[in-house]
């Protein structure tokens, strides 16, 4: 039997999509909050971050140790993450163990939120957010992202800043959870060997009483003003350049174009900014990424060089970016192509790839496509497609920033 994808949604709101494969030696189910960074207020900024640590430190019945001993005791592997857009807590193991699993993650959900499990993860927080300041690649892109976003939420740090984080209180965090938690605002994923019909039922029971609450993305126009700045630190011997243009946001189709654009441009050794920048001996590294968000997206390019050079590769990207739409050819979108296929199809071998998926999708394009839909519209991607999408989002960098030693 193939892979076969099935829905359902709860009274409540709470909707649950599963691809069952009876072949499968494993099983994986996850929660997707559609909450993140860019949803919270400026003031309460990292919240959804904090809220996600603070999932794991327990219920009222169960502290989280002993959440972490269950997940051992059944062979789970299970995790969690914050993006701008996406809070997420997931587990892959047996398929036999999978109730238990999506039981643990459900309770999970609501959490007891004690203070004083509050002020000892946020000491935890403020030591990660201080790790990732110590960064020469995060300063930078910080900066950038702020300048490229301006007040538009999109710019808000996940992880947010010690003051803002220290501004969290039990009774916020609460009254966040209760409205950005309710099961209308969240989706449980499955894959792998599964019976939907007892999913269903199970969740039901476990997830029937939860409130819907009504939350919705707030989304408004993002204002984007060209700048450029440079900023030095004494911690780094190397200077880092990084640019960042607007691009499809995740709705559109033409993110297969645009993500195939990243890749000719600056993904791996065959791409353009290798041969013009890093084969040459000119930057150490040289890459381009597309990442396409809920009604908005960017192309981001980056090297990491000699400060002396800085000038010098600053023109050469800048010179490989406006050559690249009018020298692409049929084996630079033939590469691109067989690289992305590879890396969604290896991503989706395991249950855990293929949950994680389906997560994304229902939560941010809110329709199901299939893995093999997916590869077909990879594969109808034509060179006029890149070169329409390369019109429609110029490549252009908006913002330009770099991160030089200061002496």
């Amino acid at each position: 039997m193939s892979v076969t994808c099935e829905q359902h949604e709860l009274p409540n709101g709470l909707r649950i999509i599963a691809e069952v494969d009876p072949q499968a030696d494993t099983a994986a189910a996850g929660f997707f909050v559609n909450s993140g960074a860019r949803d919270e207020p400026a003031e309460i900024m990292g919240m959804s971050h904090f809220l996600e640590h603070m999932v794991f430190k327990g219920t009222e019945t169960r502290n989280g140790e002993a959440f972490d001993q269950a997940f051992d005791d059944l062979g789970l592997h299970h995790n969690a993450w914050t993006s701008h857009e996406i809070t997420a807590f997931h587990a892959h193991g047996l398929p036999e163990v999978l109730p238990q699993a999506v039981e643990l993650l459900a309770e999970l959900l609501r959490p007891a939120l004690r203070s004083s499990d509050l002020d000892d993860e946020r000491q935890v927080i403020i030591e990660e957010i201080a790790m990732y300041e110590d960064q020469p690649f995060w300063q930078l892109w910080e900066q950038l992202s702020s300048k490229y976003y301006g007040s538009h939420p999109m710019g808000h740090r996940v992880l947010g800043t010690p003051n803002t984080v220290n501004a969290i209180t039990a009774d916020v965090m609460k009254s966040w959870h209760a409205e950005r938690y309710g099961a209308d605002n969240t989706v449980l994923a499955a894959a792998g060997r599964i019976d939907f019909a007892e999913l269903i039922t199970h969740v039901t029971k476990l997830c029937g009483h939860w409130d819907r609450t009504g939350a919705a993305r707030k989304s408004s126009a993002i204002s984007h003003a060209p700048s450029e700045f440079s900023i030095t630190s004494d911690r780094v011997a190397a200077a880092y350049l990084m640019t960042i243009a607007p691009a499809p946001p995740v709705q559109d189709a033409r993110r297969y174009a645009a993500a195939m654009l990243a890749w000719i441009l600056g993904r791996g050794d065959g791409s353009r900014l290798h041969w013009a920048l890093v084969d040459p001996g000119h930057a150490e590294e040289a890459y381009a990424e597309f990442e396409g968000h809920d009604q908005c997206g960017y192309m981001a390019t980056w090297a990491i060089c000699d400060p002396e050079h800085i000038d010098a590769v600053e023109s050469t990207l800048q010179q490989t970016i406006d050559e690249l739409v009018s020298s692409i050819a049929q084996h630079d979108l033939d590469m691109a192509r067989a690289m992305i296929r590879t890396a969604v199809t290896t991503h989706s071998e395991l249950p855990g790839g293929r949950m994680q998926r389906l997560g994304r999708l229902l939560t941010t394009v809110g329709a199901y496509t299939s893995l093999d839909e997916e590869l077909q519209r990879i594969n109808s991607v034509t060179l006029n497609d890149l070169r329409d999408t390369a019109e429609a989002w110029p490549l252009q960098p908006l913002v330009t920033g770099r991160l030089l030693p200061t002496n």
